[in-house]
C-alpha cells in the first residue's frame, strides 16, 4: 500500500525548481501526495501541482533561457523591483481560475503580512492571489495588497512551513529545505543548451534601452557586458551572465587569504544574500522545533536566488537528492 506523505516545500528563490525534481521522485516511487504547503516558490510549485499543471509549467520553464527569462521582467520602480505581472500571467494562464479549496488536495501557501508583522496562511480563496502573495520576495517582487494588509514572502518568516501539515492524516511528513548549507557532494548537473545567438541578445538590449538607462562599462569591456545604472533588477538578473565574477579577498581568523568568487554584484544582490541567511536561520529552527520524517536537503550554494534560467539543472538536482535521501530512508526502515 502506497504511503501517503504531507509535502512540506520551503523557500529559495529559483531553487525552488527543485520541488519539480522532488515530486516527480516520490511519483515514480509510488508514493501519494496527500496535502501540502509551501512558501514562496515552495507555494508556486505546490499550487501548481495541487491544480494538476506541474508537466505543463515544467516545459514552460525549462524552454526558457536568460533572455527569455529578461523578456518576462516588468520593471517597477515603486515598491519591488518587477510587478510580476508577466511571469505570474503565464502562471494563471496555466492554472486557470480555481480556488484552493476545490483543489484535489488540501493545500496552504504561507505568507507575510508587513502591516501586521504576522504570518498568514492562505487554506482557501483564490489560488493565484494566494501563490502570489507568497512568492512576492521583499526588493524583487511588488507587494500583494489585499484590503490593510501589505503581503510579501512567507520567507520573511516561515522559510519552510511545516506546522501546517503536522495535523494532517499522513504516514510521513517530507519536507524540503532549499537553504542546506552541509551537502558539499552535490552539484549542479550540467545541461547542454544551443547557444543564444547574439543579434537576440543585441535586440533584447536595445528594446529594453528605451526604459533602462545603461552603458558600455569601456571601450575594453567584452560584448554583452553592461553596466545598467537604474535597474537592480535587470542588472541582477544580468549579472550571472553577462559579466565575470571578480576576485577579492579577506583574511581568516588565523591569518591565512581567503578567495571570494561569490560576493554580491548589485544592491538587489545585497538584499537577496541578506534575506537568505535569514531564511537559512529560521528554516533550522522550524525543523528543530516540528522535525519532519524525511528532509530532502537542497544545497544553498548552487544557485543564487534570482537564476531562473536553470530550471532544467536544478530539476535534475531534485530528483538526484530526493533519490539518494528516500533510498536512505527505505533501506533504514525495510
Amino acid at each position: 500500500m502506497a504511503k501517503r506523505v504531507a509535502l512540506v516545500l520551503g523557500s529559495g528563490g529559483a531553487r525552488g525548481y527543485a520541488h519539480i525534481g522532488v515530486i516527480e521522485e516520490l511519483q515514480a516511487r509510488g508514493y501519494e501526495i496527500g496535502c501540502i504547503a509551501g512558501c514562496s516558490m515552495g507555494a508556486v510549485v505546490g499550487g501548481i501541482y495541487a491544480a494538476g499543471k506541474l508537466r505543463e509549467y515544467r516545459e514552460w520553464t525549462e524552454s526558457l533561457d536568460y533572455l527569455d527569462v529578461l523578456r518576462l521582467l516588468d520593471v517597477s520602480f515603486r515598491l519591488g523591483a518587477i510587478r510580476g505581472e508577466k511571469i505570474f500571467g503565464k502562471i494563471r494562464e496555466l492554472v486557470g481560475e480555481i480556488n484552493i479549496e476545490d483543489l484535489s488536495i488540501p493545500y496552504t501557501a504561507v505568507a507575510t503580512d508587513l502591516t501586521n508583522q504576522q504570518e498568514i496562511w492562505f487554506q482557501e480563496g483564490c489560488l493565484h492571489q494566494a501563490m502570489r502573495a507568497s512568492a512576492a520576495i521583499p526588493s524583487l517582487f511588488t507587494p500583494v495588497v489585499q484590503g490593510n494588509r501589505m503581503l510579501v514572502d512567507g520567507g520573511l518568516l516561515n522559510p519552510l512551513p511545516i506546522v501546517p501539515v503536522v495535523a494532517s492524516h499522513c504516514d510521513l511528513i517530507i519536507a524540503v529545505n532549499l537553504s542546506a548549507t552541509n551537502q558539499k557532494q552535490y552539484q549542479l548537473p550540467v545541461i547542454e543548451r544551443p547557444p543564444a545567438l547574439k543579434n537576440r541578445f543585441d535586440l533584447l538590449m536595445e528594446s529594453l534601452g528605451s526604459r533602462l538607462p545603461f552603458k558600455r562599462k569601456g571601450s575594453e569591456a567584452d560584448d554583452g557586458e553592461l553596466l545598467l545604472l537604474e535597474a537592480p533588477a535587470a542588472n541582477a538578473w544580468l549579472e550571472p551572465v553577462a559579466s565575470k565574477p571578480q576576485a577579492s579577498s579577506s583574511t581568516s581568523a588565523n591569518g591565512s587569504r581567503l578567495a571570494d568568487l561569490s560576493g554580491p554584484a548589485s544592491l538587489l544582490d545585497v538584499i537577496n544574500q541578506s534575506f537568505e541567511v535569514m531564511q537559512t536561520s529560521l528554516a533550522q529552527y522550524k525543523i528543530a522545533g516540528y522535525p519532519p520524517d524525511i528532509l530532502i536537503n537542497i544545497p544553498k550554494r548552487v544557485c543564487r536566488s534570482f537564476e531562473f534560467y536553470k530550471a532544467p539543472e536544478l530539476i535534475q538536482l531534485g530528483r538526484i537528492i530526493a533519490h539518494d535521501t528516500l533510498d536512505k530512508y527505505e533501506r533504514d526502515n525495510a
